[in-house]
């Protein structure tokens, strides 16, 4: 016996499959859509740290290797969105030769550590776009390029928009960001931690 399949019954299975196939795709490019990128573009660890209080210094330079020649001790230059960037922690009131001064952020909290790390993370994403729940063995930093962010702890919920910086809380703070504007979310983001201890561990907001 020969089973017959016409033309239009082809193309019914074929619509059937087409169909089938988008609904299993649809939450992974859903997900893909949403996700809050985190990159991390430079990092140091260091032993000592200036006089608290501090405050993290954020300048341009018109080249990546004039910020490299002219970062000091607790300064990380990094390439950023089109612009060369080159971030101090020290001091307030402090200007490095050269530079473009761009916003000075703090005081940063402090934290008292055996060895510290001091990073840049580039973050970005569109609009609903959030991290995991999560913590830092110490101060996380924000100055928004564009778009909106926003960072929920159990101290409520805090808005940076483009232009603006939050000096974040101190260690241990459980925490999720998120990009809560209406444009896509760009942002430097900076950190003081307790190099002896994980990065980012999962955390829960009660």
């Amino acid at each position: 016996m020969k089973l017959r399949v016409s033309v239009a019954q082809c193309a019914f299975l074929l619509m059937l499959t087409l169909c089938a196939l988008g609904l299993l795709l649809l939450p992974s490019m859903s997900f893909a859509q949403q996700r809050f990128v985190v990159q991390p573009v430079a990092e140091k660890k260091v032993t000592q740290l200036p006089p608290a209080p501090w405050y993290w210094r954020i300048e341009n330079f018109p080249t990546l290797a004039q910020a490299q020649a002219a970062a000091g001790p607790t300064s990380l230059a990094a390439e950023v969105s089109g612009r060369v960037w080159l971030f101090t922690l020290g001091p307030a009131g402090g200007s490095t030769p050269g530079a473009t001064k761009v916003a000075e952020i703090g005081p940063v909290p402090p934290i008292n550590a055996s060895e510290y790390l001091l990073r840049i993370n580039h973050s970005f994403g569109p609009p609903g776009a959030k991290t995991p729940v999560h913590s830092h063995p110490g101060s996380e930093t924000f100055y928004v390029l564009a778009g909106e962010l926003s960072q929920k702890s159990p101290y409520g919920v805090s808005h940076v928009e483009a232009g603006q910086a939050m000096a974040g809380h101190g260690p241990d703070m459980p925490m999720e960001v998120s990009s809560s504007g209406t444009n896509d979310l760009d942002a430097l983001v900076m950190f003081v931690v307790d190099a002896t201890r994980p990065f980012s561990p999962p955390a829960k907001l009660e």
